[in-house]
């Protein structure tokens, strides 16, 4: 009985968080809104068994973005009651929290696996329940050769899945940049970084290919393209369709403002509670 009563929580609790996104893209509705799976239509039991977790985020900059998009909902939706916590070593994970830490160096996508899987080794990976490694728009560029950063992203994976059996992980796909040609007043800015995020676009497809459907992904690549009329930020080149950061959500062309903030970080929480409710 206990167990069918679960899997009934967890699915209504899916049809919370999906039915908004199918509002966004059929029936009559041309356009929808970022906000995918609005806050207050998750339950507080819901919330409640999140704060019981131990989540680490390794991250860069526009992971700080996202952190400080989580503290804005909080503010507003006091259910949501997460321990957000920045950590320097891998032995402050001893409580249930939202622990996180910038990783790496940015430029250098194998600086930020190994600091990741440093955190993991030292301590993290046998007690954290979740965990999530986020690169940069800057970790990936047109001369990055993914092929071989998505081999290596893999490898570390499977090596630390099968380390810490217990705990979960999350994938996340590559933040973009505006392109110029998404907005042609910030050209100047950002000159050639629709080439970059051609690159980005494409390790993100790989990353999918591989996990969707099998393991959770947080994909901000899709919220930081995704403008909150529901429509696209895209490009084309050569006949293909790339995805590029909207401008709505940012003041330089690829950090995030307060309303990129919220809907990144939105879209996080709905990773996190759709895990804990599995």
């Amino acid at each position: 009985m206990h167990n069918t009563n679960t899997r009934l929580t967890y699915l209504s609790l899916v049809v919370m968080l999906v039915l908004p996104c199918i509002a966004c893209n059929g029936g009559n509705m041309a356009h929808g809104t970022v906000s995918l799976a609005p806050v207050s239509n998750i339950p507080v039991s819901a919330w409640q068994k999140l704060a019981e977790k131990k989540i680490y985020f390794g991250h860069q900059s526009v992971g700080y973005n996202i952190i400080d998009g989580l503290k804005h909902i909080q503010r507003e939706h006091p259910q949501v009651k997460l321990n957000i916590v920045e950590i320097k070593n891998a032995s402050e994970v001893g409580r249930p929290m939202l622990a996180h830490s910038s990783l790496g160096e940015n430029e250098d996508p194998r600086s930020k696996m190994q600091a990741f899987s440093n955190y993991l080794e030292t301590g993290i990976g046998n007690n954290a329940d979740i965990v999530l490694l986020k690169f940069c728009y800057t970790d990936i560029t047109a001369y990055s050769d993914i092929d071989k950063i998505f081999s290596e992203y893999k490898t570390t994976m499977e090596r630390l899945k099968k380390e810490y059996p217990r705990t979960k992980f999350i994938h996340a796909t590559v933040p973009l940049m505006v392109s110029k040609t998404s907005i042609r007043s910030l050209a100047k800015k950002v000159l050639g970084k629709e080439d970059h995020n051609i690159k980005r676009n494409r390790y993100n497809e790989m990353l999918k290919k591989e996990y969707l459907g099998k393991e959770p992904i947080f994909d901000i690549a899709q919220i930081e393209s995704t403008r909150p009329d529901g429509s696209r930020s895209s490009f084309a080149k050569q006949g293909t369709t790339y995805y590029s950061l909207a401008s709505e959500y940012t003041d330089d062309g690829g950090h995030l403002n307060e309303q990129g903030q919220r809907a990144a970080a939105q879209e996080l929480l709905v990773e996190l509670v759709k895990l804990v409710q599995k």
